[in-house]
């Protein structure tokens, strides 16, 4: 059940930020219509964030906002979003289910009991199985996300030369081409920093939302309150995602390094060549952005992955 909790979580975390993409469009003056109901979560601002953290030589937020619109249209912003459509759902599946089962192997083997509460270590360790559950499915959807988005295909009205066609035609057409070049091992470029981002970003995720819940629901009550799991939701997704963000970046510039390019060697390669490059602020480009987008979603997140629990167990003892 607890699989199918996430999995419905992760489609309205989808519809809720969508709508967020929706009028942050229309006030920037263009309107997406009815063609915003095919977008995927908060998907240009991740693009914005994909290509501050992979190339310097934007000034910031809107410099790059600016020039996505100015050579690429509204397109630009929706570059790979077919990858990230498709994965939204098993992805919030499999982390939510693997965590409440792994809670409840840890808290069997510990204590005896399946529902015994458990330690901070207990949470914080099905925290991090949950997100390494992750990278073996995200991992090759990554790598097609980041590579169509930091691929430059100017918009035919901006340029008076003939427009060639993109090495990748569209995130299917990005992950034969990898593997075609690359082999499969292609697919899982950027694994170590994303094994280190998930781990680490799911393990305090987790462990805060449990802490904030505990803090936040009166005493007498077994159960946190709605306004206690919107505020804690928020807290926790914005807190992993604070953590998250150096590995992020380290994750998303080892993604775009292709065959013929040979930057980075590994993990701590691409760490010391960024940092010895740009300073230690690199490893925080996009901060901002991550912890502005995680806020809102990962309320609406934890609301509805709660409130499906509860109905179904309401459900099951009624009947």
């Amino acid at each position: 059940m607890d699989f199918i909790a996430g999995a419905i979580g992760g489609q309205d975390v989808f519809a809720v930020v969508m709508e967020i993409s929706e009028q942050a469009s229309r006030a920037a003056g263009f309107d997406l219509g009815e063609s915003g109901l095919s977008t995927a979560v908060g998907y240009p601002l991740d693009t914005v964030k994909v290509r501050i953290q992979t190339e310097n030589h934007y000034r910031g937020f809107w410099h790059c906002v600016q020039e996505t619109y100015r050579t690429e249209k509204v397109g630009g912003f929706y570059k790979g979003v077919t990858a990230s459509v498709l994965a939204v759902s098993v992805v919030s599946s499999v982390s939510f289910g693997t965590y409440k089962n792994c809670l409840s192997a840890i808290c069997k083997l510990q204590y005896g009991a399946a529902d015994a509460k458990p330690s901070e270590l207990d949470v914080s360790l099905a925290g991090a199985a949950a997100g390494a559950a992750r990278v073996v499915l995200t991992n090759p959807s990554e790598v097609a996300k980041v590579r169509m988005q930091t691929q430059k295909n100017p918009h035919p009205s901006t340029t008076h030369q003939p427009v060639s066609k993109p090495k990748y035609r569209g995130s299917l057409h990005c992950l034969k081409v990898i593997i075609k070049e690359e082999g499969f091992g292609g697919l899982y470029k950027g694994c170590s920093a994303l094994l280190c981002r998930d781990c680490s970003a799911s393990a305090i995720y987790f462990l805060s939302y449990s802490a904030l819940c505990d803090w936040l629901t009166p005493d007498g009550r077994n159960k946190p309150g709605f306004l206690a799991v919107l505020l804690s939701g928020g807290f926790a997704g914005v807190l992993a995602w604070g953590l998250a963000t150096p590995m992020d970046v380290i994750k998303s510039r080892m993604q775009t390094d292709e065959s013929d390019q040979h930057k980075y060697k590994g993990l701590i390669h691409c760490v010391r060549e960024s940092v010895r490059k740009e300073g230690a602020k690199v490893l925080f480009k996009g901060l901002g952005l991550n912890c502005i987008r995680a806020f809102p979603v990962n309320m609406v997140v934890f609301v509805t992955y709660e409130g499906v629990l509860r109905f179904t167990d309401h459900y099951i003892k009624k009947n």
